[in-house]
């Protein structure tokens, strides 16, 4: 058995100490201040040429340091600072010594601070005419060569123009991430107002589903019950034959119930069987024909060529057969009789159902009526407009009612 190489807790305490000095910025600015200063100081003690006072170089090297110490929490300040020490060291003849190296920091903090764009670009001026500045404040001893003069202070500005690159750099990268968090987050809650919108439209399907349901089967079972209690002593096998189609008819709508409620719970297929397949034009016939079993008299047409539909234009086209007779069997009163038409167009599909009754009341079909009523109108209206169809429902001039429907086989742009 080969045995486990040991782990490395040296890397365990490398992250702790590099979360330490991420979580504490201020701190870490102030020990390489500290740092700065301590060289700064050293280099003066040792008796390094300097043309001034050593007074004057250590209350540059002093300033420097609180440069470096605040520039995160003052960037913009500090910049000022710097600025005015660079001024004051060309005015007082203080040669720029190791403190100046904070001008390369502040450059860097500047120009990777989101601040004001002012600041950014005093920075780069800054930078690119110190060495100028200096080159000509003290020019190279032993030689004056312009071509050496120029080439030294190129070389001299180099570091302060990668200094504000990189900081730059860095902010626009920080900025993009930032932008790609944002997008990121308006997406989610775009997905998320999309879900909702879905469940919404389920729902309202669902809701047309068992409206369409309970009132065509409930209607059915309420004719055949009322028959039967009237003819239940002079004609006991009517009565029986009555009392099996509401048997029937309830245990259809409970099948369909279940089918639908099934779509809400999980694993209700599981208690209730096999989906029923959704109804569609091919059934329209078996309605017709359920509905004359419960006494109104349909007649059914089909001109054109019949032929397969797409799933949401026969499922409304069944919809709609439904609910205009079971609307005849509510409202249409005693001896009344319907008429469906079924016309296959080329691109569409129309529909016709109409009756001799009385009619509905006015408000069935004008906006849900004004006593909440006509849930089914606005049902069928919903379910043509979903496939992009028209819907057209009121009174016949001769009395009774119509609904009419165009149905496309292409869905809606």
């Amino acid at each position: 058995m080969i045995p486990r190489p040991p782990a490395f807790p040296t890397l365990g305490y490398v992250q702790r100490l590099y979360d330490f000095l991420r979580s504490h910025p201020t701190g870490v600015d102030v020990f390489w201040a500290v740092a700065l200063l301590g060289m700064s100081l050293l280099w003066i003690s040792s008796g390094a040429p300097m043309t001034g006072a050593p007074l004057g170089y250590g209350a540059v090297a002093v300033l420097f340091s609180l440069v470096v110490a605040l520039r995160r929490r003052a960037p913009e300040k500090m910049l000022l600072l710097t600025v005015a020490l660079g001024l004051a060291q060309l005015a007082c003849d203080v040669p720029p010594f190791l403190a100046n190296f904070a001008m390369l920091v502040i450059i860097f903090t500047v120009a990777a601070h989101d601040g004001p764009r002012w600041a950014s670009r005093l920075a780069l001026a800054g930078g690119l005419s110190a060495a100028t500045l200096s080159q000509l404040r003290w020019p190279l001893e032993g030689n004056n060569s312009v071509p050496v003069q120029v080439f030294f202070t190129v070389i001299m500005t180099v570091p302060f123009a990668l200094a504000w690159v990189l900081g730059d750099s860095l902010r626009t990268r920080r900025a993009y991430f930032a932008q790609l968090e944002e997008r990121a987050a308006r997406l989610e809650q775009e997905r998320e107002a999309q879900a909702k919108v879905a469940v919404a439209a389920e729902r309202a399907r669902i809701a047309r589903e068992l409206h369409d349901v309970v009132a065509h089967n409930v209607s059915v079972m309420v004719v055949q019950a009322d028959g039967a209690a009237y003819v239940m002593d002079s004609s006991p096998e009517t009565a029986k034959q009555a009392l099996e189609t509401i048997a029937g008819t309830g245990r259809q709508a409970l099948a369909e119930m279940r089918r639908l409620l099934g779509i809400l719970r999980t694993g209700e297929h599981q208690e209730a069987g096999e989906y029923v397949p959704q109804p569609d034009v091919e059934q329209i016939a078996e309605l017709v024909e359920q509905v004359r079993g419960a006494g109104l008299t349909v007649d059914l047409t089909v001109e054109g060529t019949p032929r397969d539909l797409p799933t949401g234009v026969g499922l409304t086209a069944y919809r709609i057969v439904q609910e205009a007779l079971t609307n005849t069997r509510k409202h249409g009163g005693p001896d009344a009789g319907a008429r469906v038409r079924l016309v296959y167009f080329d691109d569409g599909l129309g529909l016709l159902v109409e009756d001799d009754g009385r009619g509905a009341p006015q408000e069935m079909y004008e906006d849900g009526g004004a006593d909440g009523r006509g849930h089914g109108m606005i049902g069928m209206r919903e379910r043509v407009g979903m496939v992009g169809g028209t819907l057209d429902a009121g009174p016949r001039p001769g009395g009774g009612f119509r609904v009419s429907a165009l149905l496309p086989l292409k869905p809606a742009p």
